[in-house]
C-alpha cells in the first residue's frame, strides 16, 4: 500500500496496512483528494469495503484512537473499559492491565513512574500482594484517564 500511495502519504492521505484516511483542510480540496485516491485505487484494481467507509466526517476512529481536527485522542470506549476493571489479583491480570495502559501510554504523563508499585508485582518469585501503594497507583492512573491535566 505504501508504495502505491507514496506521493500522497502524509499530505493527502494516511495509510496504515489496509486502513486509509483522506484528509484536507478545505472541503473543495477534500473532493479533489478523494478523486485522486479513487483513481489510484481503480488503477491498481483495489476495492474498498463499503461497510467500513465513511465520508464527510470531521472525526473518526482509527487503530483504537479518535482522529479529528483537534488531533489524536484516546478512544472513550478504551477509557471506559479500563475504568471498569477491578484491581488485578494475579500476575496475569497485572500484565493485562499494564498492557492496556501501554497502548495509550503517550496520553499519560510519567506512566512508568505512576505504575512502579504494579511493576514490582511482576518480579520473579514475588507473590502478588496488592497493598495500599498498588491501589494508589491503580486509582491514580484511572483518575488521570478521566480527568487528564490540561
Amino acid at each position: 500500500m505504501v508504495t502505491l500511495f507514496h506521493d500522497m502519504m502524509h499530505k493527502k492521505i494516511e495509510v496504515y496496512v489496509d486502513d486509509m484516511i483522506a484528509k484536507s483542510k478545505e472541503g473543495e480540496d477534500h473532493l479533489v483528494n478523494l478523486k485522486r485516491l479513487f483513481d489510484r485505487l481503480k488503477k491498481y484494481k483495489l476495492r474498498l469495503n463499503s461497510a467500513k467507509c465513511t465520508f464527510g466526517v470531521k472525526s473518526g476512529k482509527l487503530l483504537g484512537f479518535v482522529v479529528s481536527e483537534k488531533g489524536i485522542e484516546v478512544d472513550p470506549d478504551k477509557v471506559k473499559a479500563i475504568m471498569e476493571l477491578h484491581p488485578p489479583s494475579t500476575v496475569c491480570k497485572v500484565r493485562s492491565f499494564l498492557g492496556r495502559l501501554s497502548y495509550i501510554e503517550h496520553f499519560i504523563a510519567n506512566l512508568t513512574e505512576k505504575c512502579q508499585p504494579l511493576f514490582r508485582l511482576l518480579r520473579k518469585k514475588v507473590a502478588v500482594e496488592w497493598d495500599d501503594e498498588c491501589q494508589k497507583a491503580f486509582d491514580t492512573v484511572k483518575a488521570y484517564l478521566v480527568q487528564p491535566p490540561v
